[in-house]
């Protein structure tokens, strides 16, 4: 592996440790309660989540483009819920728009269950289903990354759909008059 690719992998794999720590930070919050800290980030809910789907793309696209690693089935899934959110969030910025969020999470739901499932399927827990059916596929059970002894490119992209749903929900259904 080029030392790009490996300086690349433990960006990549901090940021997921990142993102990860907020979904816990993000959950502790509502739970709580904390109203300024949720006017905050409801306020830059898009910008937040923009953040995410583009670093989510660019990682996609730096493993198969520049990485050479061959998506499977699965990844390509994952990408066709992942690359319209970066165009509908930067939209939304531009626009000054804040719904965006029923459409977001309705693409960021069915990629975090695909990456979920994807990530399962490399850890062995559920059985493999045949990635390459329908054309030549790499293995979906296929480990091209692993870093901290659990962060694979599924988890990344489990992670920041996680991310962007919980974002989206505050943005969507946020209201400290109702708390």
């Amino acid at each position: 592996m080029s030392p790009l690719v490996s300086a690349v992998n433990q960006i990549l794999s901090i940021l997921t440790i990142t993102a990860q720590i907020l979904i816990a930070g993000l959950i502790a919050i509502i739970l709580l309660k904390k109203d300024k800290v949720l006017d905050f980030i409801k306020k830059h809910s898009v910008l937040f989540s923009f953040i995410v789907a583009v670093i989510a793309v660019s990682g996609s696209l730096f493993y198969s483009e520049v990485a050479k690693f061959t998506p499977c089935k699965l990844c390509w899934f994952q990408r066709i819920f992942m690359y319209p959110e970066v165009i509908l969030l930067g939209v939304a910025l531009i626009k000054k728009s804040k719904d965006t969020a029923a459409f977001i999470i309705g693409l960021a739901v069915p990629g975090a269950i695909i990456a979920a499932y994807n990530y399962l399927l490399q850890l062995g827990v559920v059985p493999e289903l045949s990635c390459s059916t329908v054309g030549y596929s790499v293995s979906c059970a296929q480990r091209f990354v692993m870093n901290f002894g659990y962060i694979t490119i599924p988890m990344m992209a489990l992670s920041a759909f996680t991310l962007i749903i919980l974002l989206q929900l505050i943005q969507k259904g946020y209201n400290k008059n109702a708390a």
